[in-house]
């Protein structure tokens, strides 16, 4: 399917799977053949329709696609980063502080 449908990233994926689930792959396929058309009569474009095209072509909106959850991420690493970066500003603060003196 991926063949006649412009995909760029995970939540296009998404999206094209939702799409096959919910109205079948032989109409997906057809409303992609027909917005590739539809833009051939407009502007001369041949190239593969974005997924969004395609669900406008039905009046649909998919889900918002899913997103990996990390309530609970580790944010220690980035933490400690974050306080020897505060730390080396402030030695270099107070170093041209006694050095303005």
């Amino acid at each position: 399917m991926e063949h006649l449908v412009r995909i760029l990233n995970d939540d296009d994926r998404q999206t094209l799977a939702w799409l096959r689930t919910h109205v079948g792959d032989a109409r997906v396929a057809d409303a992609a053949r027909r917005v590739i058309a539809q833009r051939e009569q407009s502007d001369g474009g041949c190239a593969k329709p974005y997924i969004s095209a395609v669900c406008r072509h039905f009046g649909v909106w998919p889900p918002t696609p899913r997103r990996s959850t990390r309530a609970d991420a580790d944010h220690g690493v980035a933490d400690r980063h974050l306080a020897q970066m505060r730390h080396l500003l402030a030695q270099c603060t107070a170093a041209v502080r006694r050095s303005a003196r």
